[in-house]
């Protein structure tokens, strides 16, 4: 079993921190999406191996967090 490189841990720690704080939010204010988008920035660098891919994934979650922010 390999260990990670940094620029992965990296991903993981940024992407698992945004998705507890869009977690938190989706649960103070009882909102579902925020929670799912949350659940998933916290799960998914453990399914996906490539770092680019990752990073892709993650700021592709970011985006429609953002993106749908008016619709919590």
């Amino acid at each position: 079993m390999d260990m990670p490189s940094p620029a992965n841990l990296f991903g993981m720690l940024v992407f698992g921190i945004v998705g507890l704080a869009a977690f938190r939010y989706g649960k103070k204010r009882h909102s579902g999406l925020p929670m799912i988008i949350g659940t998933l920035l916290m799960v998914y660098p453990y399914f996906v191996s490539t770092t680019v891919l990752m990073y892709l994934v993650g700021l592709a979650l970011c985006a429609g967090l953002y993106f749908l922010r008016d619709r919590f």
